[in-house]
């Protein structure tokens, strides 16, 4: 069971999902705006967020950098278009994942089961046992589930730190975009490379010196990615 905040402006919408994800078993709050959406973040600390991002006043979009700067809540966005452009700057904002409308609830309760997951994985006291690696400047603790670099700690997302333990579990190794899909969001029927290219340009702003020339997380065209100093 987990406390899951909805943030949708459309009463129907937002009553009925409340509805569905109790009957799946979640704790479910409301908030009918992005500033509302915040209140209740900050005061109840959900376990996740399912953000619309067509709001009036503070849009989605802005909620969500507001919400990604207040912590690392895990979030999933609810898109009424299709729109590349809307999908990309909603996972640039901070968004884990997304999910269209008009939403079936099974597959939204499974989005949010798989990244709850993700999350539970990556807490101390989970699977990870491996002591901290040094790349560079980049210092990675599996056990600590910690990064820093050059001492300083750096504060990665759920989805950003499994993206970044799986890419540096192989240096060298090429992942296909489908490959991270299953590994980090666990679920690769969409085919959609669209989750883990924004989530790469979120994690190479963070390590990387100068995230237009990646020295860490490296793009090999045509194929994937791989973690590995140049």
């Amino acid at each position: 069971m987990a406390e899951v905040l909805v943030v949708e402006d459309d009463a129907a919408v937002r009553e009925g999902l409340q509805l569905a994800l109790r009957r799946q078993g979640h704790v479910v709050r409301t908030a009918e705006s992005g500033e509302l959406g915040i209140e209740v973040l900050v005061h109840h600390r959900p376990d996740i967020v399912v953000l619309d991002l067509m709001l009036p006043g503070m849009d989605g979009f802005e909620t969500c950098r507001r919400m990604r700067a207040a912590g690392p809540v895990p979030i999933i966005m609810l898109t009424a278009r299709s729109d590349d452009f809307d999908i990309v700057a909603g996972l640039e904002a901070g968004a884990d994942d997304y999910v269209a409308k008009p939403v079936e609830p099974r597959v939204l309760d499974a989005r949010i089961r798989a990244v709850l997951r993700r999350s539970a994985a990556d807490r101390p006291g989970g699977t990870a046992t491996v002591a901290a690696e040094r790349h560079g400047d980049l210092v990675i603790d599996r056990a600590g589930l910690e990064v820093t670099k050059r001492g300083a700690p750096v504060s990665l997302t759920p989805t950003e730190l499994k993206l970044l333990l799986e890419l540096s579990r192989t240096p060298g190794q090429v992942y296909s975009r489908q490959q991270i899909l299953s590994a980090v969001w666990d679920h690769d029927y969409l085919g959609d490379s669209r989750l883990v290219d924004a989530c790469v340009q979120r994690l190479r702003s963070k390590i990387e010196d100068v995230p237009a020339k990646p020295e860490y997380v490296q793009t090999v065209r045509g194929f994937g990615y791989r973690f590995g100093r140049s």
